[in-house]
């Protein structure tokens, strides 16, 4: 009797805390939503501040809660927000210039570069655009490089030396520490297992990344000569002699325009607004304003749509999330953009280095249907590498930046050892099998030949079908595929030429051919993936929220919670049952 008190008074509990903290969440909910609704004001004579020192991803994402829709969320500091919101700014009266202060900006080579284009087409409205900083990053100063006017604190440094790339490799390290990577590859370029096979780069790997650093630099000189007016050749003196490494020396070699202290170059600004000293300087960020510009830029007008798909981050098997592509998630996206009568093409945008095999053919598959009944045009940021590129291969059109990392054409399979450590420590594994491959991999145990052949086999077929996927998706011969593949990475402007890429651009550039080939002229974006959460799973994951099966499991114990999940189980069956009659645990 005692134990059903304790359930009863226990589940009362429950429902009394689940309606304070709906409640609780109402409120939040409410202050959210009074906050969100206030857009910020742009007042005349304002300046645009674009300071970037937060992750800038391509796509900011959209969050959905299941059972809490009044805290769903579309940000608007994706990269292709700030760039709609500065092509904005170039016709918004109320914007006189923007300024570059300070940025320490968070984002890639291919990121800075369609931010400098944007800033370029600014420029063309006649509107100023200047730069400030205390350091200068190569990165920050490849995006500040495109203002008018450029400053440098007197105290101030500046990073122009050109670009290098260092990996550490742990062979010996392996040997000392007793564990080693059992390592399985095809593609001498696949390099990302090199570290633990060797103690040095190989000459195929330092081929590699000398050409596409290369490559990345060649294209940084150009925009930066363009912009300065100072030779490519001159740029790459400067970076051998470190002839802008202090204010003094920037100035002299044409890098920086003016050496001031950070109130001077504020005055300098309220000067080009036209106001006086003593007038206040009215800012609006660049955050604040692209949530602005998002509301201003709608166009309901036309019932044609585009379909952006982003597939950012690591490749998962699984849903997926804001940093991880999985097939889940983009899979729902595809299909949902394909069923859509309104969506005339899909532009995918691909910002990752690959991952999981498995979840890369499933999306492959789906983009396949998608293809089918509407043209999928594939855009690509910093990275569209092996798996980021195994989903691009069956596209009706594949579109990438100069600076984009592509390619990578290659699989490779490893499973940590610790046979040497586990004997240092006195371990020892026995395995009691009922069939001779039953251990087909043991930590504690080296592969053995025919382990490593079943491996090998299953990365072989892998292989041989991520060539097959780009020898029809890009229409060349098993041998011209095999030729560029090899895990070898290229650049966007590398892989025009041997056929993994068809055009040079941005995601413009996409939506224009995603356009052309829909045979639209209006049209508006839909973005995905939109990802759905629950809130009592995250507030359960830090301690804040506990689920009812948490508090039933230590108010009773966990031998009762098992008891009363059982009965409960049994009164919810009907029929017939062919029931296993305990529970069990087979590993």
């Amino acid at each position: 009797m005692t134990f059903f008190k304790r359930v009863l008074s226990t589940i009362t509990g429950i429902i009394i805390f689940c309606i304070l903290f709906v409640v609780g969440l109402l409120a939040i909910g409410a202050i959210i939503g009074a906050t969100s609704s206030e857009t910020v004001q742009v007042k005349p004579n304002s300046l645009l501040e674009l300071k970037l020192d937060f992750p800038i991803k391509d796509y900011a994402g959209k969050i959905e809660f299941k059972e809490y829709a009044f805290l769903n969320e579309a940000k608007k500091n994706g990269l292709f927000n700030i760039i709609d919101a500065i092509n904005y700014a170039a016709t918004d009266d109320n914007i006189k210039g923007i300024s570059i202060d300070n940025n320490f900006v968070n984002a890639g080579i291919t990121q800075v570069k369609a931010l400098r284009g944007a800033l370029l087409k600014f420029k063309e409205s006649g509107k100023f655009v200047v730069a400030y900083a205390d350091v200068f990053s190569q990165k920050d100063y490849y995006l500040s490089s495109v203002a008018d006017t450029i400053y440098i604190n007197p105290a101030g440094m500046m990073e122009f030396k050109g670009l290098y790339s260092e990996r550490l490799y742990f062979k010996d390290f392996q040997d000392k520490s007793g564990v080693k990577m059992e390592v399985v590859r095809l593609g001498k370029y696949k390099s990302a297992v090199e570290p633990f096979l060797a103690n040095e780069m190989s000459d195929n790997n330092r081929e590699q990344i000398s050409v596409y650093l290369n490559a990345l630099w060649k294209e940084i000189k150009q925009d930066i000569s363009r912009s300065r007016n100072v030779s490519v050749e001159r740029l790459n003196i400067i970076a051998d002699s470190l002839f802008a490494r202090n204010p003094k020396l920037a100035k002299a070699s044409g890098l920086v325009d003016q050496v001031v202290y950070h109130d001077e170059y504020i005055n300098g600004i309220r000067k080009a607004i036209g106001i006086e000293a003593k007038d206040k300087l009215n800012t609006v960020t660049i955050e604040d304003y692209s949530y602005y510009a998002s509301s201003k830029i709608k166009d309901y007008s036309t019932k044609n749509k585009i379909a952006v798909i982003y597939a950012q981050g690591n490749i998962i098997y699984g849903e997926g999330d804001e940093n991880n592509v999985g097939q889940g998630s983009m899979n729902a996206s595809l299909k949902k953009a394909r069923e859509d009568e309104k969506v005339k093409a899909v532009v995918l945008r691909i910002n990752s280095p690959g991952g999981s095999a498995l979840a890369s053919e499933l999306i492959w598959r789906e983009i396949e249907l998608t293809k089918k009944v509407k043209p999928v045009i594939v855009s690509m940021g910093d990275l569209a590498a092996s798996g980021g590129y195994y989903i691009a291969s069956n596209a009706t059109k594949i579109i990438a930046e100069p600076t984009t990392i592509t390619g990578s054409i290659g699989v490779f399979g490893m499973l940590p050892n610790g046979k040497e450590l586990s004997e240092k420590m006195g371990i020892n594994a026995e395995q009691v099998t009922t069939n001779k491959n039953a251990v087909t991999y043991s930590f504690f145990e080296p592969l053995n030949e025919e382990q490593r052949a079943f491996i090998k086999e299953g990365i072989v077929d892998i292989y041989d079908l991520f060539s097959k996927r780009v020898s029809d998706g890009r229409h060349l011969t098993r041998d011209q595929v095999e030729e560029i593949a090899q895990g070898r990475v290229w650049t966007g402007a590398d892989a025009i030429g041997i056929g993994l890429v068809d055009e040079l651009g941005g995601l413009d550039l996409a939506l224009k051919r995603a356009a052309e080939a829909a045979n639209i002229e209006d049209y508006r974006v839909n973005e995905f993936p939109v990802f759905e959460k629950d809130l009592d799973k995250i507030l359960s994951q830090f301690g804040l929220v506990k689920a009812k099966e948490t508090i039933l499991e230590e108010e009773l114990g966990t031998e009762n919670y098992k008891m009363l999940k059982e009965i409960k189980a049994l009164t919810n069956k009907k029929g017939v049952q062919l029931l296993f009659p305990f529970s069990t645990e087979i590993k």
